[in-house]
């Protein structure tokens, strides 16, 4: 949600004063898939702001804006963002290995919760907030625009911007060439094996203290959103021509403007703007961060379908299974040969709204295939986690939520619905903090 003006295309040629549709094509097909060797890792952890000692009361925007202010003195390594409801993010820098990803971003994440703790203030890995209604904390052109525009779709784009968070995994695109780490089935791999890793890290049963009947309701939100703003390109062919036929094909959230409100179009597609209209290089930069598929393809691979994740250090589980699961290629062939079964039912739609993504949201691992893939390939993760580099206390980490979690059918919503079950649901003085 915090993404810059700069994209993938961002480099590739000098700006114009408009751009063809031809050259839209060619510009997003060259820069989005940057192939070679994979070698860096980055994760994008979001998390809800609430009061440290009563979750459920609502922060007052102007204690997070001292708050906020006073991280700005942070020394970090990771930029530092703020989304729409306030909500914090920290992007890793890439890092060369995903030992280095851990210990940066753990750093970093320490100093930020010792600067809100003097704040009377915590961090909440939840992927849903389940206390509050959407309330926007940045009012800014651009944010006014994207309200505007989801709201055409109903309430999930005001829950999205504002109550939702995630743990995002960044990957390189992988090799030209074909096998088990080249940017064809890394493509695959990730809007198949997706579904997986959103249901075996489920962790958003509720909107409002009330349980809305999916374990990742954020996902629903997602795909509430519509399949022009929030779904992937179709599957077939060469990714970088379907994923360049996306973005023509896209709608425009909005048209900037140096003074007032931005304009925000009605059913225009970026291919009809580039026929009617002067776009520029800029707009096509732009209109590729209004873009929220489950996978992004920004020069790297950016998987965007994991829910935030409970404790401190919660989110590394999901950056290691992803990472091993990508990385090492023997993993990444078990995975391929492990998640074959259910392209079937992902069919005919794209993520995330075909069959499958919908099951794993609505159900995540209590669905027999999608808990029996999960098991299989946490143990894969765990065979290459060490040829990557792991220390024991990611091992331990990875092998608890193993066993807490996976084995059982079970993912972090069914702790927040066990919580729940017994009270009335009506309360909303209940601690629901993981």
């Amino acid at each position: 949600m915090s993404d810059s003006v700069s994209d993938c295309t961002n480099g590739a040629a000098e700006p114009r004063t408009a751009l063809t549709e031809a050259e839209v094509e060619a510009l997003v097909r060259g820069i989005c898939f940057k192939t070679g060797p994979p070698r860096t890792v980055g994760v994008e952890v979001e998390w809800l702001v609430h009061e440290l000692h009563a979750p459920q009361l609502p922060v007052t925007p102007e204690r997070l804006e001292a708050a906020y202010a006073a991280l700005r003195d942070v020394p970090l390594a990771s930029p530092l963002t703020v989304e729409p409801g306030g909500q914090l993010e920290l992007s890793s820098p890439p890092a060369a290995s995903l030992m280095e990803c851990v210990h940066t971003v753990s750093a970093d994440l320490a100093a930020v919760r010792a600067t809100l703790r003097e704040q009377e203030l915590a961090l909440a890995g939840i992927g849903t907030d389940p206390w509050h209604p959407p309330r926007r904390f940045l009012h800014e052109p651009r944010y006014d625009a994207m309200e505007a525009c989801l709201d055409r779709t109903g309430p999930a784009g005001r829950a999205m911007m504002c109550t939702s968070a995630s743990v995002q995994v960044c990957l390189d695109a992988g090799y030209e060439e074909p096998g088990p780490l080249g940017h064809g089935r890394r493509w695959w791999l990730s809007h198949t094996l997706g579904a997986v890793l959103m249901a075996a890290f489920a962790n958003s049963p509720l909107l409002g203290g009330v349980p809305t009947g999916w374990r990742s309701t954020r996902q629903l939100l997602w795909m509430e959103i519509g399949a022009g703003r929030a779904g992937g390109p179709a599957m077939d062919g060469d990714p970088r021509a379907a994923w360049a036929r996306h973005v023509l094909d896209a709608p425009v959230m909005c048209v900037r403007r140096a003074e007032g409100a931005w304009e925000v179009p009605d059913r225009l597609t970026f291919r009809q703007w580039t026929r009617t209209g002067e776009p520029t290089r800029e707009d096509l930069d732009y209109h590729l961060t209004t873009l929220f598929p489950p996978v992004r393809p920004r020069g790297h691979l950016e998987l965007r379908m994991i829910d935030a994740q409970p404790g401190d250090d919660g989110w590394i589980v999901p950056l290691a299974v992803t990472t091993a699961l990508f990385e090492d290629p023997e993993a990444a062939e078990f995975a391929y040969r492990a998640v074959k079964p259910l392209a079937e039912r992902a069919r005919p739609l794209p993520a995330p709204h075909n069959p499958l993504w919908m099951d794993a949201a609505r159900n995540a691992l209590t669905d027999p295939e999608l808990h029996e893939t999960a098991v299989a390939c946490f143990a894969a993760a765990l065979r290459a986690l060490p040829r990557l580099g792991a220390d024991d206390a990611v091992l331990e980490a990875v092998t608890g939520y193993r066993d807490r979690y996976v084995l059982k059918g079970r993912t972090p919503a069914d702790d927040q619905l066990d919580r729940l079950r017994g009270t009335d649901a009506r309360a909303h003085g209940k601690d629901l903090r993981p």
